[in-house]
This record gives C-alpha cells, structure tokens and sequence, in this order.
C-alpha cells in the first residue's frame, strides 16, 4: 500500500491530490465541512464555538476545541465531526497541546478512539488505539509542538448483518510507525463518547459509516491541516 500513503506522513504532510482537505486553519471550512455530534450529551448549539486562533508554533492559523460547553472535561457535550462520513479511509490530522494534561481524542468513524492526552502512557494514553493498545508516547514531540498522526482505517464487515471482520487500524505517529493492523474490539467510553458506544456496552457495533470527530474537553489543544483519502480495502489490511 505504500504507493498511496507512505510519501505524505509527519507534520507539515500536504494532502494528495485524491485526498480531500477537511481543515485549512479558516473558520470557513470549519463551518462547511463540521458539525456538533448529536450524542446524548449534546450541550453546544450551532454556529460551531470553537475558535480559530493564530498558529503557536507555525504559520496560518489553527482551531481550538475549548469550547465552553466542554468546560471541566464534559466530553460528548461539544465534539465536532465531519458532515461527510467514511468507511475505510486515509486520514492525516495533526494537533498541538498548549500545557501538560490537554486532553482531546481523535475518533475514526465517530466509533473509536486515537487518543490525545498530554501526560498519560498507558493504554487510555496518547497516541493509543484507546484501551487496545499500550501508548506509543516515545514518538510525541512534547506540549507547545505540533504532532501528527496518519493512519489507514477499515471498517469492520458485516455479512447478513453479523460482525464477520473487526475494524482495524494502522498508524503513524509523527513518521514513526506505531500501530501495525491493529483490530479494535469495541467502542469504548460508553453513549456519550461515540456511535454505538451505548449497544451492548460498546460491542454491538453496527454497519453505519460515520465521520471524523474531535473532542472536546475543555483544553487548549489546536487542530491544523487534517485531509482524508476515501478508499475501498478489499482484504483485512492497513499497513502502509
């Protein structure tokens, strides 16, 4: 798979001409292309109240999730996703945590979550397939600096409506390559945190595709230059 993926990796990677910009840094596309999740948790009201800010460490400008219905950590009551929705896909999202303990997430089909955690190593930690996988925290480039994460997702298949392959995941870190075709069981955190996270205490995933959510939790953590590729994975294999 290395034809498609393996040249745009790492901060500052410019999306491929067949890849769609999700974020450019203006409020614009912010309003186009996201909306609140309607979870059950919903507090914020439409327009979006996120906000741009100027770059901190870089050129352009970028967003901030604090928004104010998130205050104390409210996740669920704030996050945003894409209007568009996605099966499997190439994604390239990059954030910057502003001070130690900024907590966002990063969440591949609005189901499972690559967390964005400042401080936390463990496998509820940064930069892991939350509570899948052990915190790849070694490839972080630390609070005040931008960080990216690329990764190859498939959805999980369904044959005459039963679960028949998990949903798995490959990613990189800041161009190291951190999670190699890893299956994900289970939506974790419960109804608030994604779809499906409320059937079957998160294990009864269901075939609906869904979008690219970001989190809130009342932290200054920034997103910039997040594009996603659409692709059609025929066998149970990520790598790239």
């Amino acid at each position: 798979m290395s034809t498609y993926a393996q040249a745009q990796i790492g901060v500052g990677a410019k999306a491929p001409k067949d890849a769609e910009v999700y974020f450019d840094g203006t409020r614009k596309m912010l309003d186009e292309k996201w909306t609140y999740w309607e979870g059950p948790r919903l507090a914020a009201t439409l327009p979006i109240k996120w906000f741009i800010v100027d770059d901190p460490a870089g050129k352009g400008t970028a967003m901030n999730t604090n928004d104010p219905a998130a205050a104390g950590g409210k996740y669920g009551a704030a996050d945003i996703v894409t209007k568009d929705t996605f099966r499997d896909f190439r994604a390239h999202v990059e954030f910057y945590i502003s001070k130690p303990g900024g907590n966002s997430g990063v969440y591949l089909q609005n189901r499972y979550e690559i967390q964005v955690l400042d401080g936390d190593t463990t496998s509820h930690g940064l930069g892991a397939v939350i509570n899948e996988t052990k915190s790849p925290y070694y490839a972080y480039n630390g609070v005040g600096k931008w960080n990216a994460y690329d990764i190859v997702f498939r959805a999980a298949r369904f044959k005459d409506g039963k679960l028949v392959e998990q949903p798995m995941v490959t990613m990189y870190f800041n161009g190291k390559k951190v999670h190699v075709n890893q299956k994900i069981s289970q939506v974790w955190g419960g109804p608030n945190s994604g779809i499906d996270g409320g059937n079957n205490g998160g294990k009864g995933i269901t075939d609906t595709p869904g979008g690219l959510k970001l989190q809130a939790e009342g932290h200054d953590v920034l997103y910039r230059n997040i594009w996603i590729k659409r692709l059609d994975l025929k066998t149970a294999n990520t790598d790239f």
